[in-house]
C-alpha cells in the first residue's frame, strides 16, 4: 500500500490540486493506496467516486496539522502493509514518525527560504531524512542544492497531464464570440499574481496594438492583482483589446486557448515566489498554442526555446514584446504550435508514472 498524504486534492481546484490528483490516480492503478487529504466542502461526491480511500481532515490550519500527524501516526502503526510514504510538501512530513520509505515533492516556492534561516532549516530537516525527493523541473532541483538540499536524492519528475479532450463545438463557438472575431490572440491562465506577470503583457499590448490592431489578450483567472490590473487596461485605453474572465466552465476555458494563438506567461521572481514549473504552458501545447514563457523558474522544462515557444526575460518589457510579435511575424505561431502539440505527449501521466516507479 502507498500512503499519500496532501494539503492540496480536488474538488478544491489548482494546479497542485491537479498533480496529485493525477498522481495518486495513477498510482491506484500499481498497488492500494489510502490519501490523508485537507477537508474540503463538497468532499463527499467526489471521495464516493474515486477507487481509494479518502480520509479528510477538518479543523483550523494549525490544529489541523497537529491533528492530521496523530491521525497518520496512529494509522502506520496500526498497519504494517504501508510501503511508501509520498508527500504533496514538506510540511505534510514535519510531524510524521516512521521509518517507511518517504517521498516528498517539491515545486520552488514552498522552499524558496534564506539560507540559515529558520524556515530553511526546517525544510533541510524534512527533505534531507527522506529517501526521495521529485523535484518538478531542473530549476527546482538546482534551486534546492543552492539552498542545501542533498542533491543525491532529488530526482526531476515534470508534473504529468490527461490526454487532451476533444472541445464541444457550442464551447468553441461561445469562445469565437468572446474573441471578438479578432485575429491575433493572446491567453493567459492563471491566479493574478505578481509572478504571473499579466501586467507588463498589458503594457507590451498597449505598443504591440499599433501593429497587430486585431490584437486581443484574452486573461483567465482570479486573484490580489485583478482590480489593479483592470485600471491598467482603462488607463491604457485597451478595454477593446484586453478581457477578463473568472469562474467559467472547464469547456469554455478549453475553447479559448484551442482558439488562441499565443500562451504567454512570463512568470518573474517576485520576493519569495517563483514559478516552478508551469504545467499550463503543456496544457496549451497540446492544443496546438505555443507559449511564451519566463527565464526565472521551470518554464524551460515545458517549454523548447525557439521550437515550443519562447522563454524571455520576463522583467524586460522590450523582450516580452519582441517574443509576442516575433511570432505573430509570417504566423511563426503555427509552425511552433505543431512542435508544441507533438511535444505534448512527452507529458502524458502514462510517461511521467514509468519514473515515479522506477523510486517506488
Amino acid at each position: 500500500m502507498y500512503l499519500i498524504i496532501t494539503r492540496t486534492f480536488p474538488p478544491e481546484l489548482g494546479g497542485m490540486q491537479n498533480l496529485m490528483w493525477g498522481l495518486t490516480r495513477s498510482l491506484s492503478k500499481l498497488n492500494l493506496i489510502k490519501v490523508f487529504a485537507d477537508y474540503h466542502e463538497n468532499h463527499e461526491e467526489f471521495d464516493r467516486s474515486v477507487s481509494f480511500s479518502i480520509e479528510r481532515v477538518s479543523g483550523m490550519k494549525l490544529i489541523r496539522k497537529y491533528r492530521k500527524s496523530y491521525l497518520i501516526n496512529d494509522y502506520l502503526e496500526q498497519n504494517n502493509n504501508v510501503e511508501c510514504i509520498i508527500a504533496d510538501h514538506w510540511k505534510s512530513l514535519e510531524l510524521i514518525k516512521t521509518i517507511k520509505k518517504k517521498i516528498c515533492l517539491i515545486h520552488s516556492k514552498e522552499i524558496n527560504h534564506p539560507k540559515s534561516s529558520i524556515l530553511n532549516k526546517k525544510v533541510l530537516s524534512v527533505l534531507n531524512n527522506v529517501d526521495h525527493i521529485v523535484a518538478n523541473s531542473n530549476f527546482t532541483k538546482n534551486l534546492a542544492v543552492d539552498l542545501g538540499v542533498d542533491e543525491k536524492k532529488i530526482v526531476v519528475i515534470n508534473p504529468g497531464i490527461d490526454p487532451v479532450v476533444e472541445v464541444p463545438k457550442k464551447y468553441l463557438d461561445e469562445a469565437e464570440e468572446i474573441l471578438k472575431g479578432k485575429k491575433n490572440r493572446l491567453i493567459t491562465v492563471s491566479r493574478f499574481d505578481k509572478r504571473k506577470n499579466h501586467e507588463k503583457v498589458i503594457m507590451a499590448i498597449r505598443n504591440l496594438k499599433e501593429i497587430y490592431p486585431d490584437i486581443i489578450y484574452t486573461c483567465v483567472g482570479y486573484g490580489d492583482e485583478e482590480e489593479k490590473l483592470k485600471k491598467l487596461v482603462i488607463e491604457l485605453n485597451l478595454n477593446d483589446q484586453v478581457t477578463f474572465l473568472k469562474d467559467i466552465p472547464i469547456n469554455l476555458k478549453n475553447a479559448l486557448v484551442a482558439k488562441s494563438n499565443i500562451f504567454v506567461m512570463p512568470s518573474i521572481i517576485h520576493k519569495k515566489s517563483v514559478e516552478g514549473f508551469g504545467i499550463a504552458y503543456v496544457e496549451a501545447a497540446q492544443y496546438g498554442i505555443p507559449s511564451i514563457g519566463g527565464k526565472d523558474g521551470g518554464a524551460s522544462d515545458a517549454i523548447i526555446h525557439e521550437k515550443t515557444g519562447l522563454i524571455c526575460d520576463g522583467n524586460k518589457l522590450e523582450e516580452i514584446y519582441s517574443s509576442i510579435d516575433s511570432l505573430f511575424k509570417e504566423n511563426k505561431y503555427v509552425e511552433f504550435g505543431r512542435e508544441a502539440k507533438n511535444n505534448s505527449v512527452n507529458f502524458l501521466w502514462d510517461k511521467a508514472i514509468e519514473k515515479y516507479k522506477r523510486i517506488l
